[in-house]
């Protein structure tokens, strides 16, 4: 099975980026590579003459991360792949991560795949051969063991997590790709797989294909998002009449910064 995996990346993001093809290198170097950079002019210096490289600007509200990933996946599918592997650029692929996914689109070929994801602390920079020692999935969501899978029940498609995912390129045209009414931070991941339930594709989870996050500052909530999750939660409200990411808004809202009007979220002046 010909392997692509998939990354949209930005200069913000050069050495996790420069890091996750060290690993990739390693751990699979058949691997077909698609980069795209959001930028809104490419970073000089930073592309791979090995990878498939593509651009996607970004729109007048930030960076189009779904449109991304999209174009990734044309490129990758238009080369020939036989297996979608999107990796976000914060993470560094398991050892067993793209054969855990192969092994379960064989059996799962109609399937979105999810693979468990282990967040690293700030002072972790582990060696391949570390991973293993280091390895501690995120308690949020289902962690199998390698080799095994399970497919959710209906209300676990809020657990999906773009960070690192996989599909068959005809169960990729079947959900559509990302949908492109999402720019900026938040709510594209949790519309793919609401599309997936929408749509009877089964969200499997996959023992084994680990992914780590590599650390970068946060605060909780995001506060420099706080436009973001607002724009982006009304228009998943519009597709599909909740708003995601209820953690966040009341946490802004408890903090006074926006409060509910009807149906809607807003943004409290002065906030």
């Amino acid at each position: 099975m010909k392997v692509a995996v998939l990354t949209v990346a930005s200069a913000a993001r050069r050495a996790h980026l420069e890091r996750q093809r060290e690993v990739l290198a390693a751990v699979a170097p058949e691997a077909l590579r698609a980069e795209v950079f959001l930028d809104a002019t490419p970073p000089d210096g930073i592309r791979d003459a090995d990878v498939l490289t593509r651009h996607v600007p970004p729109g007048p509200h930030g960076l189009r991360v779904g449109a991304g990933r999209n174009t990734a996946a044309a490129a990758a599918i238009a080369e020939g792949a036989e297996l979608l592997v999107f990796l976000d650029v914060d993470c560094l692929p398991g050892a067993d991560l793209v054969a855990r996914y192969t092994e379960a689109a064989a059996a799962h070929p109609d399937a979105l795949l999810a693979g468990p994801v282990t967040y690293l602390a700030s002072v972790q920079r582990p060696a391949v051969v570390d991973l293993p020692h280091v390895t501690r999935p995120h308690r949020a969501r289902p962690a199998l063991p390698p080799g095994q899978t399970r497919t959710a029940e209906p209300d676990e498609y809020d657990l999906f997590w773009s960070l690192s995912f996989a599909v068959t390129p005809a169960t990729w045209e079947r959900l559509g790709g990302f949908h492109d009414a999402y720019e900026g931070y938040g709510a594209e991941d949790t519309d793919l797989a609401w599309t997936a339930r929408a749509s009877d594709v089964p969200l499997v989870w996959t023992g084994g294909a680990d992914a780590y996050h590599q650390w970068h500052p946060v605060s909780s909530p995001p506060w420099r998002h706080l436009d973001d999750i607002l724009r982006n939660g009304a228009a998943f409200h519009r597709r599909w009449g909740v708003w995601p990411m209820g953690g966040w808004l009341e946490a802004f809202a408890a903090a006074g910064a926006i409060e509910r009007r009807g149906e809607l979220w807003v943004r409290l002046p002065g906030a």
